[in-house]
C-alpha cells in the first residue's frame, strides 16, 4: 500500500475485523452482507484522517458499521423480504453470534431474555458484554449520551434479573401495581 498509514490500518484490521464481523452479522443475520459492511468501514478508515479517529478507533469503526447496517435495513424495507426457508438456509451456514455466546456460556435462557428486550437495550448490552466497549465508546457508536447508555444497560440487566428471580422485591412490587 502506498498510504503511509498502511501499517496502522492493517493493525486496525487485525485487531477489530472479527468483532465487527460478529456485530454486523448479529445485526443483519447475513454473514455476506456483514463482510461487505465491514469492508466498507475499513475503506472509510483508509480515507479518514488518522489524527481524527485514532483516539477512538473502535467506537468509530462500530459506528460506521452501524450506520451502514441501518442504511441496508432502510433499503431492505423497500425490497422483498426473504422467505423463512431462505432465512434458515443463511443462518444454517454459520453459527450466529447468539449461538456462539450460548455455546460459550451455556445460557440459552438468558439469551432468550436478552432477545425479548427492546432493540436499543439489546444493542447496548451486546456492545458492552460481547464487544467489550466502555459506556463512553457505546455512546459514540449509538449516539446516546453516556448516562443514557448506563440507564439502558441497567434497565436491561434489571429486567432480566427480575425475570430470572420472579420472587424478587421488584417483581413483587410490579405485580402489586398491576
Amino acid at each position: 500500500m502506498a498510504n503511509p498509514n498502511s501499517t496502522w490500518i492493517l493493525q486496525a484490521l487485525d485487531r477489530h475485523e472479527a468483532a465487527l464481523l460478529r456485530y454486523c452479522t448479529r445485526l443483519l443475520s447475513d454473514p455476506d452482507a456483514a463482510r461487505d459492511v465491514v469492508q466498507e468501514a475499513f475503506l472509510e478508515l483508509c480515507k479518514a484522517k488518522r489524527s481524527q479517529v485514532e483516539e477512538h478507533l473502535a467506537p468509530w469503526l462500530f459506528r460506521v458499521c452501524r450506520n451502514r447496517v441501518l442504511d441496508l435495513r432502510r433499503k431492505e424495507k423497500r425490497m422483498q423480504a426473504l422467505s423463512e426457508e431462505q432465512g434458515n438456509a443463511i443462518e444454517s451456514t454459520q453459527p450466529s453470534p447468539q449461538t456462539i455466546i450460548e455455546q460459550q456460556q451455556g445460557a440459552a435462557t438468558l439469551l432468550g431474555m436478552v432477545k425479548e428486550l427492546p432493540d436499543n437495550q439489546q444493542e447496548v448490552v451486546y456492545l458492552r458484554f460481547h464487544a467489550g466497549l466502555s459506556y463512553k465508546e457505546i455512546a459514540e457508536v449509538t449516539g446516546h449520551s453516556v448516562s443514557n447508555v448506563g440507564v439502558l444497560i441497567h434497565t436491561a440487566v434489571r429486567s432480566i434479573r427480575d425475570r430470572l428471580n420472579p420472587g424478587s422485591h421488584t417483581a413483587n412490587a410490579l405485580e402489586g401495581a398491576l
